[in-house]
């Protein structure tokens, strides 16, 4: 297969872009180049800003292909270009959507494809169901090949799973410092290594019975976020010192680490992935998040320009400490 990427230097594509040329896809990258990830050996990168449509369409000359995967679209703006851009051109278009779009509050489990779409807290959110209802009118006025991906928290080594902060969790646990965990920490969550993902994502590519269809791709390791926080803090051989605080207090004192609390991250979540491994058999997420979090604390210890502390969140961690611990 020929397949375009829009973007693949990213958490979700680098991996994606990895296995699809191992799988022998030939595969090109429409994008900046500016990632701190390098591009994976053997594609071919066509150098534009996805926001220039001239400079795309100038990158893409005539060429057409089999598929092409948006990883980063975002708002409906964004599905009016790409509809202009890849009508006639390709014979799939993927939209990497987002398991946020879930109806929130959560009010059952496991949740599936088709659990209805809503979240009133994050715009984020908001926006990534706007974008879906462009891509599926098109899809049943026009017939354009869209199959829509919602991942849900998939990470690589750069990226701590926490929204508070991201490295500042980590490094207040190395400085024996105590972190902030919203809510009672009980609630359970999904992450996923971007390596299972990708052989989701991937399998994906081309099938014939994927059009108008929808699909999640995640773990099936759910975990409690005490549970979370800590598998870091052994990663780092510390002790994680956790003080607990109701979701709605943390979003009033910090409005954006509160949107993606009180949109997503502070329900309890189970995704049934019956759909993807019907279509992909040979998905199945093998790296529980234990190796994922020993990989993720070995990068910042070796990287010196990710240890960013964000001072704000630091302080704030302080108050809030000092507020609700026993």
């Amino acid at each position: 297969m020929k397949v375009l990427f829009v973007g693949g230097t990213g958490i979700i594509s680098s991996a994606c872009s990895r296995l699809a040329i191992e799988r022998g896809i030939e595969l090109h990258l429409l994008c900046r180049g500016k990632s701190v990830r390098s591009v994976a050996a053997g594609a071919r990168v066509l150098s534009a800003d996805i926001g220039d449509g001239a400079s795309v369409r100038r990158a893409l000359g005539d060429a057409s292909f089999d598929a092409v995967v948006n990883f980063i679209a975002f708002r409906p703006a964004d599905i009016e270009r790409d509809l202009e851009l890849f009508r006639g051109r390709t014979g799939q278009y993927v939209f990497i959507s987002s398991a946020s779009a879930y109806a929130k509050p959560v009010v059952r489990l496991p949740i599936v494809e088709s659990t209805p779409l809503r979240n009133p807290f994050w715009q984020y959110s908001r926006d990534k169901i706007a974008c879906e209802d462009r891509l599926l009118l098109a899809h049943r006025e026009e017939g354009f090949p869209v199959t829509i991906v919602r991942p849900s928290h998939t990470y690589d080594e750069t990226l701590l799973p926490f929204g508070g902060g991201g490295y500042t969790v980590l490094d207040r646990m190395l400085r024996g410092r105590p972190v902030v965990v919203h809510g009672d920490g009980t609630s359970l969550w999904v992450l996923t290594h971007h390596r299972d993902f990708a052989r989701g994502l991937v399998g994906l590519l081309g099938h014939p019975a994927a059009a108008g269809e929808a699909f999640h791709i995640t773990s099936d390791e759910a975990l409690p976020w005490n549970e979370i926080y800590r598998a870091v803090a052994r990663a780092a051989d510390v002790e994680a010192r956790l003080v607990h605080v109701p979701s709605a207090i943390i979003a009033r004192e910090h409005a954006e680490w509160g949107a993606g609390l009180l949109g997503d991250k502070a329900h309890s979540v189970l995704f049934d992935n019956t759909k993807i491994k019907r279509f992909v058999p040979d998905f199945l997420a093998t790296i529980p998040f234990h190796v994922g979090a020993r990989e993720i604390v070995a990068y910042h210890l070796s990287h010196p320009n990710s240890r960013q502390v964000d001072a704000a969140v630091d302080a704030l961690m302080d108050r809030l400490v000092d507020r609700f611990s026993a």
